[in-house]
């Protein structure tokens, strides 16, 4: 397996682990929010759950433009 290779490798895996730990902090948010026995603790474990939903939409897509290959250094078919 080449070097690029092996970078492509690290980044999809990083990028799987970032949507992985948004989906956690998803479900604790609404595990926090499930058994909250007041409004306050409820809303705190809603704003959990839409911080995370944001984390998982937005910065996987950063990553994945941040590290995405420039159209010059691509090799012609």
């Amino acid at each position: 397996m080449t070097e690029a290779e092996q970078l492509a490798r690290k980044r999809y895996y990083m990028i799987v682990a970032l949507n992985m730990l948004g989906t956690a902090g998803a479900v604790l948010g609404l595990l926090i929010a499930g058994r909250a026995h007041n409004y306050g603790v409820t809303v705190f474990g809603g704003a959990i759950l839409l911080a995370s939903l944001y984390f998982m939409a937005v910065v996987p897509r950063y990553f994945a433009r941040r590290w995405k290959t420039p159209v010059e250094a691509t090799p012609e078919a």
